[in-house]
């Protein structure tokens, strides 16, 4: 592995690391963070946290479990800040693949308002595994069609289920086609039910605590689907709960027109009006604010979930990241929907992140560690949770992927093994850990029932697009 650009790093193990409960050694190179590379590293977990990394040589002598990264590049779980889980239920729609966002939005909540429990528990379940072989270990979502009670808590529960690092994002959307919306009024709710309910999920599953599995956002849909008042009492509650804030924002020309007129302002600035011009903050997109409004939302710690994919299938244009980055701005990466984008690898949002990042701004505006270090400590920023995820130091959250790329496609690339990741042919993980607990071994899936699972959301994908 000649010439592999590397950050410092200790000769010596970086904490105790004997007795451990998981040891992950020989990685072709183990990235810690945006400092730190070891060639030919290892890394102890325990108790769901990291222990202690170290050079070749330097292996604590004892572990309960050890796995051999063969070569392998290891790193942080990437950290997916923007999805839509329940969208895999229509995936690649025929009727809606070639509209505008508005039009997929319109040819598609009707068929959303069938979602109950069981639609969306199985949603969840595959939309999760999915995520798990595209090497994301954390991942927040955005519900925000509730034609039936309780759907969010179907989603948490098979999140817990799974042992997934999941941060649920109570979505709403209460202006309906009869009050000048998109939505049909199956899929809207009240602000008075919007902010009961929204108050209920976070007493009942939001965990505040160092190394949570479950957290719980507000996240009003959009500017154009819920009314002035609850974008408001909504970033109220969210300040008095203590927890994030998260919606789509500048996402499309048509928002622009939109806001002007109903506003009369521009998005940027609607947003700052209703109080959500905050750190606890993250939206969407972001694609279409000034350089002024850049400069402003930067100011202020609000955070960017960039979804590359989405971006270029809806052809709305695409956020200028490494500006908002050069700023200070929180940006992370993000899925999107499963309606749209049509996936959830984590690995192929970050690729695109890294081609459309050149592509706007030249060979040299970015590179694979900037597209990693999105995806992993940005997407960390965006969540709030900086301090324990997006990073292998010691005590941060046990959250790893030992990467598999096929060795054909690698055949040739012998200098820098995370621009070949991003590179050279499609990767998939070939273990993913959350928490320091192993759920792809092999290249595999390590959950119960996914054969079950996938029988099932196919019968309901099939009611859903009443097929049947």
């Amino acid at each position: 592995m000649a010439d592999t650009p590397t950050r410092p790093h200790p000769d010596t193990p970086a904490g105790p690391a004997d007795g451990c409960d998981l040891l992950v050694r020989d990685a072709r190179l183990l990235v810690i963070d945006g400092s730190t590379e070891i060639p030919g590293g290892w890394i102890a977990l325990r108790d769901g946290r990291v222990a202690a990394y170290g050079s070749p040589g330097t292996e604590p002598a004892r572990a309960a479990r050890t796995l051999s990264a063969a070569g392998r590049l290891v790193t942080p779980g990437l950290i997916n800040t923007h999805h839509h889980i329940y969208q895999n239920l229509t995936r690649s729609y025929g009727p809606a693949v070639n509209g505008t966002l508005f039009d997929w939005l319109t040819t598609l909540y009707p068929l959303w308002a069938a979602l109950d429990e069981e639609a969306v528990h199985l949603s969840t379940y595959v939309g999760l595994a999915e995520l798990l072989l595209g090497g994301c270990t954390t991942s927040a979502d955005h519900h925000y069609v509730h034609p039936r009670p309780r759907l969010i808590d179907a989603q948490i529960r098979t999140a817990q289920d799974l042992g997934f690092r999941f941060h649920a994002t109570r979505g709403s959307m209460t202006l309906s086609t009869e009050d000048g919306g998109l939505p049909p009024r199956s899929v809207t709710q009240t602000a008075e039910e919007v902010l009961a309910d929204s108050e209920r999920l976070v007493t009942a599953y939001h965990d505040p605590e160092p190394g949570a599995l479950i957290r719980v956002a507000l996240a009003p849909c959009s500017p154009f689907s819920v009314t002035r008042d609850l974008m408001t009492a909504t970033a109220e509650l969210a300040e008095r709960l203590d927890v994030r804030l998260h919606t789509h924002l500048a996402e499309d020309p048509d928002e622009d027109a939109y806001c002007l007129e109903n506003h009369g302002c521009r998005p940027v600035e609607y947003f700052e009006s209703v109080g959500w011009m905050t750190d606890r903050t993250w939206v969407a997109h972001c694609v279409y604010p000034t350089k002024e409004e850049r400069a402003r939302l930067a100011a202020a710690g609000v955070g960017v979930a960039h979804c590359p994919s989405s971006n270029m299938l809806i052809a709305g244009g695409t956020a200028a990241v490494q500006e908002m980055r050069g700023l200070g701005m929180p940006v992370g990466v993000g899925c999107d929907g499963s309606a749209s984008t049509d996936h959830a690898s984590l690995w192929l949002e970050t690729r695109n992140a890294l081609l459309l990042g050149r592509y706007r701004g030249g060979p040299a505006a970015m590179a694979a560690r900037d597209a990693l270090d999105m995806a992993t400590r940005g997407s960390a920023r965006c969540l709030g949770r900086d301090d324990e995820l997006g990073h292998l130091r010691p005590g941060a959250c046990g959250d790893l992927v030992v990467w598999d790329t096929p060795e054909v496609a690698l055949a040739g690339a012998l200098t820098d093994p995370v621009e070949a990741w991003l590179r050279c042919a499609p990767s998939r993980a070939w273990t993913t850990v959350v928490g320091g607990r192993v759920l792809v071994d092999g290249g595999e899936l390590r959950l119960p029932d996914l054969a079950e699972k996938l029988r099932a959301h196919e019968r309901v994908a099939r009611r859903v697009q009443q097929l049947d």
